[in-house]
């Protein structure tokens, strides 16, 4: 049969062409996978609803239709950018999670951070504690009460303990120091969070949707530790799961859980002191 009798001709492809549709193909498959289970993807639907309804006022010959939905294109790109603007915050700080030189370091406090949670857990007292990474939290630290302290344990503890001032709110943990306690945190309004989340788990989803913070989260009603990042929600960790997700996040290499021994140790040799104080 000769070359003639086919109606068209198949292009060659080569090395280029097929890294950039595995590329193309990539960049959609991120985008599809940050979307799904959020607004986003309610949003993304109807506006491929519309795209479709263009085509077919096109091809039936839906004047009027055809005419109307053409003069909101112009507009298209400033609502996408409006209606999608946590998704691309979010997007883009995934793209900034690993650093070319170094990459990141487990937080020196995270053992007290861990003893507080503890702590927080067995007395079902809720806490809510967000440990920024690269994108500044400025904007939350200036709503709540400065305290620009050392992290400790004792502290989470005062802080968190019901009936005081600052036991409302979220304390926010910036470049190894307690930054401010009592901070106002914007809620997520993601229809897929579920209704029976309290105030502070939708907080943290919040602000971990807005920045590539990790929020640490403890339920006053079950005492379960959650953890918050990128605005998923993993509930009712155990402390070595924390321990993990804290360096796991901050991109720290990982390492033989000894969390459970050490802290334990060091408080029955606070508990020895104190016993020889008396």
């Amino acid at each position: 049969m000769s070359p003639s009798a086919f109606p068209f001709t198949v292009p060659q492809i080569g090395i280029s062409a097929v890294v950039d549709i595995l590329a193309v193909a990539f960049i959609i498959y991120q985008l599809l996978q940050i979307v799904r289970g959020t607004r986003a993807a309610h949003i993304l639907v109807g506006i491929v609803t519309v795209a479709a309804l263009y085509q077919v006022a096109v091809r039936a010959h839906l004047e009027a239709l055809r005419s109307l939905l053409f003069s909101l294109a112009p507009y298209s790109a400033v609502a996408i950018i409006v209606l999608f603007q946590s998704e691309i915050r979010r997007t883009l700080a995934r793209l900034g999670r690993k650093r070319i030189f170094g990459g990141y370091q487990r937080p020196e406090s995270t053992d007290e951070i861990l003893l507080a949670l503890t702590a927080l857990s067995q007395d079902k007292t809720g806490a809510l504690i967000v440990l920024e990474r690269d994108i500044g939290l400025r904007t939350f630290i200036e709503s709540g009460v400065r305290l620009d302290s050392e992290i400790s344990r004792d502290l989470l503890l005062t802080v968190f303990m019901p009936g005081t001032a600052l036991h409302d709110g979220a304390v926010i943990i910036q470049k190894e120091r307690i930054a401010a306690a009592a901070c106002f945190l914007p809620l997520s309004v993601n229809p897929a969070v579920s209704s029976k989340l309290g105030t502070r788990h939708r907080a943290a989803i919040g602000i971990t949707e807005e920045t590539d913070c990790l929020a640490l989260i403890v339920s006053e009603e079950t005492g379960l530790i959650s953890i918050a990042a990128f605005g998923n929600l993993e509930r009712g960790l155990s402390i070595e799961r924390a321990d993990e997700r804290i360096n796991q996040h901050f991109g720290a290499p990982r390492r033989k859980s000894s969390y459970v021994v050490a802290p334990a140790a060091r408080a029955e040799k606070r508990e020895d002191e104190v016993r020889m104080h008396e």
